[in-house]
């Protein structure tokens, strides 16, 4: 039994490779609800995978819009953290690259972000959820004390 040949337009090195990204999911992750069941359950309400600013392309995992608050949740593979990213063996020069610009947006996005005047918090996949969830929580009553002065 032979395999069958990957679609042209795949950069996979095999049907395989190509099955599990595929399968990796943009939003709705594991992480992502775990972080936003501990939040909803302290009575926090936010947007999920939502704009921040409506002239910026990039979506947020969480938004805040009324406290002017974004969260990521970033993936350890996708955004290539410093503890836990393992670089890929195949193709490698291309996912270098990808990991590189993904890696660059991100920092642009948070400096958009900031420079608008928004608070934004980067969550790593690998963070305990409730850890998270609590530091967020801080921040976000911060903001709201500060307002209400």
């Amino acid at each position: 039994m032979t395999e069958e040949p990957l679609p042209s337009e795949s950069r996979a090195s095999s049907r395989l490779v190509r099955a599990v990204m595929r399968a990796n999911r943009g939003k709705d992750t594991g992480p992502e609800l775990a972080l936003r069941r501990l939040l909803h359950q302290r009575g926090l309400r936010y947007r999920v995978d939502a704009r921040p600013l409506a002239e910026l392309s990039r979506k947020a995992d969480l938004v805040f819009p009324g406290d002017r608050f974004a969260v990521f949740v970033d993936g350890c593979f996708w955004h290539g953290c410093p503890e836990h990213y393992r670089p890929a063996t195949k193709n490698a020069e291309f996912w270098d690259e990808k990991i590189a610009t993904n890696r660059s947006r991100d920092a642009e996005t948070t400096e958009k972000l900031l420079a608008a005047g928004w608070a934004v918090v980067r969550v790593w996949e690998h963070d305990d959820a409730a850890v998270a969830a609590d530091h967020i929580e801080q921040l976000i009553r911060e903001l709201r004390t500060a307002e209400a002065r």
